[in-house]
């Protein structure tokens, strides 16, 4: 049985000390500055989300943070080690799950996790295993091939690779995109079950709800900066606002001005015959828009209200909605290659 490597440092590090910090971090590719001088804490213990459509610069940054992009300014420290100057050792420590996977399709989930248990030097025996299987959900699938896989099952596969080494902090690449919302909160699930076994975790998306249910901590990045950074509760407090309130303006007509005056609107829209209000109280709101409808003779249909969320914060600090175009800055894939921004292929480093 190979020798488990057990990191020296795992023992100092309590939850809540900072495991992860970064200070001015800067990534350059020719005249476009994909991270644009970042500042991040991770605490131990926690669930940390970079948050932002594609093309933000999340990707660009973990992969500086995990040693295989060198940064072209500032410092990023890993568990008190240089992620820059001291990567083998990093790498050591951590577990990496990349945005496309590309496993062997006639491997089983068991053979690929011996395979990958025998790279690292570190335990494969069955009860470990079993052990790593049972935490991501698939216990039941020990012999299957990896083309008998469904989406979700791949996805929660390659997690299981990247934990082989048991990692002080996991890095898990947008582990969501592509999947079914069923198969999205299973994957929810593993992740809560990878923290709770004492991993810190690291994750990018480009999914609000999946940053507001999961994490402790959400940095949002836009055009290669954080714009924000707290926990998710704590930004939309900020935010001001409770809710938004929607409707369609059927018959009738109105200015955003007689919105405006409604009790608790701080902001108020009309595009296209939609009404948009945002609001501190959403009663309120409700209320006095139903007295102005009857008043002007309106007929309003899909009348809705919304909870507050991190779109609206983004909405808030970017004056933009949040969208993705599709032009991610790096699809990084297991195959050994990763796409730039040129969209030539890179040959990464091995970690």
């Amino acid at each position: 049985m190979a020798q488990t490597i057990q990191p020296p440092t795992r023992q100092r590090l309590v939850s809540g000390e900072p495991i992860i910090e970064i200070r001015g971090l800067v990534k350059r590719y020719g005249s476009l500055t994909a991270v644009d001088g970042i500042d991040l804490t991770v605490a131990a213990g926690e669930i940390f989300g970079i948050l932002g459509p594609n093309g933000a610069g999340k990707t660009t940054t973990l992969e500086m943070i995990e040693g295989l992009r060198p940064p072209d300014a500032g410092t990023i420290q890993v568990a008190g080690l240089d992620a820059v100057t001291e990567s083998d050792e990093v790498r050591r420590l951590i577990g990496v799950q990349l945005q496309t996977t590309a496993l062997f399709d006639y491997l089983n989930a068991t053979e690929l996790i011996e395979l990958f248990a025998g790279l690292y030097g570190v335990d494969g025996s069955p009860a470990r295993i079993d052990e790593l299987l049972t935490m991501v959900g698939l216990e039941d699938k020990r012999k299957a091939r990896v083309d008998e896989l469904s989406g979700g099952q791949r996805q929660r596969l390659s997690i299981t690779l990247a934990l082989v080494n048991r990692p002080l902090v996991a890095f898990l690449d947008e582990p969501t995109t592509g999947l079914d919302p069923g198969a999205r909160r299973d994957l929810w699930q593993t992740v809560q079950t990878i923290r709770a076994a004492g991993t810190t975790v690291v994750l990018t998306t480009h999914y609000m709800e999946e940053a507001e249910v999961l994490c402790d901590h959400v940095a949002v990045m836009d055009r290669g900066r954080v714009i924000a950074c707290d926990t998710p509760t704590a930004l939309v407090r900020q935010l001001g606002t409770a809710a938004t309130v929607r409707a369609r303006i059927a018959a009738g007509t109105l200015s955003p001005d007689d919105l405006a005056a409604l009790t608790g609107v701080t902001a108020a829209a009309i595009h296209n015959a939609q009404l948009e209000l945002r609001t501190t109280d959403v009663q309120s709101t409700l209320v006095d828009l139903l007295a102005l409808a009857t008043r002007n003779g309106l007929l309003l249909t899909d009348l809705h209200s919304t909870q507050a969320s991190l779109e609206d914060v983004f909405l808030g600090l970017t004056g933009r909605r949040y969208e993705n175009e599709g032009d991610g800055q790096t699809d990084r894939r297991t195959d050994g290659q990763s796409k730039d921004e040129g969209g030539k292929a890179r040959r990464r480093r091995s970690s």
